[in-house]
C-alpha cells in the first residue's frame, strides 16, 4: 500500500490513478469545491464553461484532486473518488425523479379538477362542437392554472380536443363561488380555422331555441286548424317561426 506523508502531497500522480474521473465530470463545480480544485468554478461561466469544463474536469480531475488533496494512500484516493462518482449518478437521478413527481402531481391535479371535468362534459354535449369535430370527441391533458382560496377560486385551462373529422383546442375560464364551480367562458379553436367558437353561447342558443319550438308546438296543437305566425327571440335576435 502506497502512503503519503502528512503535509507533503505529491506533485506527480501515480500512473495507476490516471484516467477519467466521473465524479468531476458529473458534479463539476461541486466536486471542485470538495476537492480543493477551484478551477472547477469555471463551469459556472455561461455557455463555454458548461460545455467545455465538465470534460476538462473528467480528464484532469484525478491529477488535480491528487495534487490538491491530502491522501493517506492510493486506495484512500480511489475510495473517495468512487464515492463522488456514485453521488454524481444519484443526485441527477434524484432530481429528475423529484421534478417528475412535481410535474406529474400538477398535471394530475389539473386533469382531475372540477373545472376540467365540467369543460369536458360541456364539450361532449355541445352540438356545435360535435358538428365541427365529429363524434366521438377525445380530450388531452390540460395545461393552465387553478387558484383556490377556501370557497372561492378561479381556473384558466387549455386542452386539446380531437374528433373523427377535425381537431382543435379548448380554452376555458371558470370561477368558484361559495364552493360551486361555474364555467364563465369556453371557446373552441378548430385547427385550420381562424374564428373561435363560443361553446357556452352556442349551447345557450340551442337550448333556448329548443324550448321555444316545444312551447309553440304545444300551443299550435291546442288550436286545431289554425295557423300561427310568431317570432322566436333569443340573445342573437328574432326570427319568424311558422307552426
Amino acid at each position: 500500500m502506497a502512503s503519503i506523508d502528512e503535509g507533503q502531497p505529491p506533485k506527480r500522480i501515480p500512473d495507476e490513478l490516471k484516467g477519467w474521473n466521473w465524479g468531476a465530470f458529473l458534479l463539476n463545480w461541486v466536486w471542485g469545491i470538495g476537492n480543493n480544485t477551484y478551477i472547477a468554478l469555471l463551469t459556472l461561466v455561461p455557455f463555454v464553461g458548461l460545455l467545455i469544463m465538465p470534460f476538462v474536469l473528467g480528464a484532469k480531475g484525478n491529477e488535480w484532486a491528487w495534487r490538491n488533496g491530502r491522501w493517506d494512500s492510493i486506495e484512500h484516493f480511489r475510495r473517495v473518488q468512487q464515492r463522488w462518482a456514485v453521488w454524481g449518478l444519484v443526485i441527477p437521478i434524484a432530481m429528475v425523479c423529484l421534478f417528475g413527481a412535481i410535474f406529474g402531481g400538477v398535471f394530475y391535479a389539473l386533469k382531475t379538477s372540477e373545472a376540467y371535468r365540467m369543460g369536458v362534459a360541456q364539450l361532449q354535449q355541445n352540438r356545435a362542437a360535435a358538428d365541427l369535430l365529429g363524434p366521438p370527441i377525445a380530450t388531452g391533458f390540460p395545461i393552465g392554472s387553478i387558484n383556490v382560496s377556501g370557497q372561492s377560486g378561479g381556473a384558466v385551462l387549455d386542452f386539446s380536443a380531437t374528433g373523427s373529422k377535425a381537431s382543435g383546442r379548448i380554452v376555458l375560464r371558470a370561477t368558484k363561488k361559495d364552493g360551486i364551480w361555474l364555467l364563465t367562458d369556453m371557446r373552441l379553436l378548430v385547427d385550420g380555422r381562424n374564428e373561435a367558437i363560443d361553446l357556452l353561447k352556442e349551447d345557450h342558443a340551442s337550448s333556448s331555441l329548443r324550448k321555444l319550438i316545444v312551447t309553440h308546438s304545444a300551443a299550435s296543437k291546442s288550436s286545431v286548424g289554425s295557423v300561427h305566425n310568431s317570432k322566436a327571440c333569443i340573445s342573437d335576435g328574432c326570427f319568424p317561426l311558422y307552426l
